[in-house]
């Protein structure tokens, strides 16, 4: 990926969370450093695991709660060395640091790689303060910057313009996988009774509650609603339709918000692994980002 006209070459990476499909890869010039999911005691990258169904079975069924792991130092190394051999600098885009130790493995990888003098010094890490959908829409706001020949600088300040104003909205089947990963934040009040109700939360850097509604048909027309509020507001946005295990419930809200916003979605798929233990099967999510930040490429 270039830098205009002249300038070094620079590498994007992000971590497996941003829930990018190969076809989302390869378009956005990105490499992906995987967390670890750990149902029953096995241990897995991300990338290995084929059959989603059987996995979602597995921990389901699992006696003990299932896990998730961030990615090692030498993972990050794996993919930082050989861009940094290649002469790039690299601009690294991560899930929230507020709920992941990825961020940091990524600074000590950085650093270690500038301690050996193998240009760790290029590295430049952004904090997404997000995941899923609102991280991939963090990293295509990098890529369109990059492609736009923005160089580094330019690049960090769009991704961190979207972190800063990109807005999610996630209905949960049960508060019970979050709080059984420890990922419950804000929310942590509504545990208890409310482990009977679907609740609407958002990530911004952790997890916050947004509201509760009593069945998940109310809680799908609330999403719709909102997607018809952030229409209305003037504002040009991109928009996301995300699910685990529920593509009918996605397909759903993206065919209202082609109508609502009279635009394709930027990202519609199955969020990751991690973010699937930790939410569970059924959970459906709505992302918004101003399109001024993300830029033209999609």
């Amino acid at each position: 990926m270039g830098n205009g006209e002249s300038g070094p070459e620079i590498g994007l990476v992000t971590d497996s969370t941003a829930s990018l499909t190969a076809e989302d890869r390869e378009r956005l010039d990105v490499e992906v450093v995987n967390l670890y999911t750990i149902v029953d005691e096995n241990q897995q990258r991300e990338d290995e695991i084929e059959d989603l169904g059987q996995f979602y079975r597995e921990v389901i069924e699992s006696p003990t709660p299932s896990k998730t792991s961030q990615p090692s130092i030498g993972d990050f190394i794996d993919v930082y060395g050989p861009l940094l051999d290649q002469g790039k600098e690299i601009v690294s885009v991560h899930l929230s640091a507020a709920i992941s130790g990825t961020f940091e493995a990524a600074r000590q990888a950085a650093d270690q790689l500038e301690a050996e003098g193998r240009g760790g010094e290029r590295i430049h890490l952004v904090d997404s303060r997000a995941t899923a959908g609102a991280l991939a829409l963090t990293v295509l706001a990098t890529s369109n910057a990059l492609r736009e020949g923005l160089g580094v600088q330019g690049a960090i300040e769009r991704a961190e313009a979207v972190a800063e104003t990109q807005q999610n909205w996630i209905l949960v089947e049960t508060l019970d996988y979050l709080q059984k990963g420890g990922r419950i934040g804000g929310a942590q009040a509504w545990i208890g009774g409310a482990l009977k109700i679907k609740p609407i939360i958002t990530l911004d850097e952790t997890v916050y509650p947004v509201e509760r509604v009593r069945t998940m048909s109310k809680g799908i027309q609330r999403i719709k609603d909102i997607a018809t509020e952030k229409a209305a507001e003037g504002t040009e946005y991109v928009w996301l339709a995300q699910h685990i295990q529920a593509p009918e419930r996605m397909e759903e809200l993206a065919d209202y918000c082609r109508e609502v916003f009279g635009t394709e979605g930027i990202f519609m798929n199955e969020m990751s692994t991690i973010l699937g233990i930790h939410g569970g099967p059924g959970l459906l999510a709505l992302g918004v980002a101003p399109a001024e930040h993300v830029g033209t490429g999609r």
